[in-house]
């Protein structure tokens, strides 16, 4: 694949060997003639999860990985494992908690558009949707009065994250939560 075509979300191969995502790329345009555009790519590698920044020129070439991303719902988690099942052929895969620490927070079994990033048959990641809808389980009640400001307060949702919300939304209400920020966007 040509850099000059990649965008977030290509999974390339990079110089280690190592199965890499395209998190973000800046354009740097040249400054004299006859100079190359150079492409600079922030990236996490698949395998071990560290950020990976590298330039490239637009006619460098970055082979693509053996890889694929597939619709799945949350089965069920234990004490180590998470585990999912394909809804295309019902595989089902297994992910260390320890690999999806923070999207746990956000991840419940009627989940839509959650992808499983599959790597030479294994589960290396997820890829949840932009905001997910989740139910408050416990929040202080409203205080009615005159101000200003918007106030807020902390909601516990049903997976355990505590969000501040505004403070007109009540206990038992469905809300929604941006998956990157972790903050209160809307009612569901």
């Amino acid at each position: 694949m040509l850099a000059k075509e990649m965008k977030p979300g290509a999974v390339v191969v990079n110089e280690s060997g190592d199965p890499v995502i395209i998190e973000s790329v800046s354009v740097q345009s040249p400054s004299a003639r006859g100079a190359s555009t150079l492409y600079k790519f922030r990236a996490r590698n698949l395998l071990t999860k560290q950020k990976v920044d590298f330039t490239c020129k637009g006619t460098d070439v970055m082979p693509e990985a053996d890889f694929h991303k597939r619709v799945v719902k949350l089965m069920y988690k234990d004490s180590d494992q998470v585990h999912l099942m394909d809804q295309e052929d019902y595989n089902q895969f297994s992910i260390a908690v320890a690999e999806v620490e923070d999207q746990l927070n956000y991840l419940t079994e009627s989940m839509e558009n959650v992808f499983a990033l599959i790597y030479q048959d294994q589960c290396v990641g997820l890829q949840l949707p932009l905001s997910a809808e989740l139910t408050i389980t416990q929040c202080d009640p409203s205080i009615r009065g005159n101000s200003a400001t918007a106030r807020t307060k902390p909601a516990t949702l049903e997976t355990g994250l505590i969000v501040h919300v505004p403070e007109y939304i009540k206990e038992g209400e469905r809300i929604k939560v941006n998956t990157e920020t972790g903050e209160f966007l809307s009612r569901a």
